[in-house]
């Protein structure tokens, strides 16, 4: 080793001594190989850490109560200036099944609760029909406030408002969805089809089944629909036996 290369190692040490390992390598620590399960173990620390880092208040509730209380007054979008109440969901915590539309109407924004009324009624009938009640399941919407003159939601309002309905759903954890309307299954799957695409068949959310059928509302505009209706509701009710 020449003297040069002898000071420099000197030196090394000395920093290595003062500002230890993380700053400094010596030559032949260098060329030591990091055990593979010492490289992982840091590699999930750190996606922990960046997943701890970039998570809302929200997003780190354990139950279904914390996050109402987390979220229940959100001003993220303009329809928190006009809404009466946020319409966080009704039902059983532990539920096997969800029931999602697509956002709060007049009696739900005056109520705090989603589907009721006229089309809350035909909801819980349906539900009756198939040996179920609203205590058996979680019902909620893409939306938690109501739209002005219950209109569609606009794309902005659901992607602000989606996160909200994802916890939700980790939260339950459900075997099973039921998407009531057009709107409620294509923000859920994140499809762009129309309502008789959507209907009779089967997808998957995360390893949860889902089947999509009418909005009661709809229903009630249009009876001649509670035929397909009803044939929907026995496919879920059947999924649900099985999962179940």
């Amino acid at each position: 080793m020449s003297s040069l290369e002898k000071n420099l190692m000197e030196a090394l040490k000395l920093q290595k001594e003062i500002f230890g390992d993380d700053l400094f390598i010596l030559k032949e620590e260098k060329e030591k190989k990091i055990p593979e399960h010492e490289i992982k173990t840091s590699e999930k620390i750190e996606k922990d850490l960046n997943k701890s880092l970039f998570q809302e208040d929200f997003q780190k509730a354990e139950t279904l109560d914390e996050l109402d209380s987390l979220i229940n007054t959100c001003t993220k979008c303009d329809l928190s200036k006009s809404r009466t109440k946020f319409i966080f969901g009704v039902g059983n915590p532990q539920a096997r099944a969800m029931l999602i539309g697509e956002a709060p109407g007049a009696d739900e924004d005056k109520q705090g609760e989603p589907f009721v009324g006229r089309a809350g009624k035909l909801l819980n009938d349906i539900l009756k029909a198939i040996d179920l009640t609203r205590d058996d399941v979680f019902i909620a919407n893409i939306l938690k406030c109501r739209p002005p003159g219950n209109r569609d939601p606009l794309p902005s309002e659901m992607e602000t408002c989606m996160p909200y309905l994802y916890k939700q759903i980790e939260l339950i954890n459900p075997k099973i969805i039921l998407c009531l309307g057009r709107v409620a299954a294509n923000g859920l799957l994140n499809k762009k089809l129309s309502l008789s695409a959507l209907r009779g068949n089967v997808y998957e959310l995360n390893g949860i089944k889902v089947v999509v059928t009418y909005h009661p509302a709809a229903l009630l505009r249009n009876p001649g629909w509670k035929k397909g209706c009803w044939e929907d509701v026995k496919k879920f009710k059947k999924l649900y036996d099985e999962l179940n």
